[in-house]
């Protein structure tokens, strides 16, 4: 396959749809946080939002496609030819392995819900969302975790890092922001949980 090949009708409409949730996602959070939100609010609402549709439609797709003895490789259809496309990265997703299948289960039956009720919270400027941010963020570093280590751990069969859609795009950005931006989540609500617990402490002392 040429490199010119690479770069298919369905990379380019995967890709798009992807950026059409995050867009979706700026826009609610426009408009439904107040306009005093701070900065650190409007992007964990346009994260969590952006997290919790990836994770019904795209990831949602993918569980249905999976289980009860259908695999994305044998699936048709437009979500099966997304995946399809990510396949050619990680073998994995086309062959219903269990592990992954397992991993989604609990991202779509446990991460969209939470991803929803953050929102919530959010918009009502509740305190109590950053316990939960960091639940989700915790959950999903495991998820990142478990996903690739195992593979990481056996030499990596299953990837195809051959050339760069496949290896930066596919692999690496597309599964770093699923680190990144829940380490930075953690580290602000951390800051959040602890200032308001030493001030707490500071208050019983006096």
């Amino acid at each position: 396959m040429s490199e010119q090949q690479i770069f298919t009708a369905t990379s380019f409409f995967s890709l798009a749809g992807v950026a059409g949730v995050a867009f979706a996602a700026v826009a609610a959070s426009r408009a439904l946080l107040p306009k005093s939100a701070t900065w650190q609010d409007k992007l964990t609402f346009v994260w969590v939002a952006f997290d919790g549709i990836i994770h019904l439609i795209f990831e949602g797709s993918f569980l249905y496609l999976s289980t009860f003895g259908r695999s994305v490789n044998t699936s048709t259809g437009v979500f099966a030819e997304m995946w399809k496309e990510y396949t050619l990265a990680d073998t994995r997703w086309g062959v219903s392995d269990p592990t992954v299948v397992s991993l989604e289960i609990l991202t779509v039956f446990g991460g969209v819900p939470l991803c929803w009720y953050i929102l919530g919270l959010l918009v009502k400027n509740d305190p109590a969302r950053h316990y939960w941010i960091v639940v989700l963020s915790v959950a999903e570093l495991y998820g990142g975790w478990m996903t690739f280590c195992p593979e990481w751990l056996s030499g990596s069969p299953s990837l195809n890092t051959s050339n760069i859609l496949f290896l930066w795009v596919y692999l690496v950005f597309m599964n770093s922001i699923w680190v990144v931006i829940p380490l930075w989540l953690m580290v602000d609500s951390y800051n959040h949980i602890a200032r308001s617990l030493r001030e707490v402490a500071k208050i019983k002392r006096n």
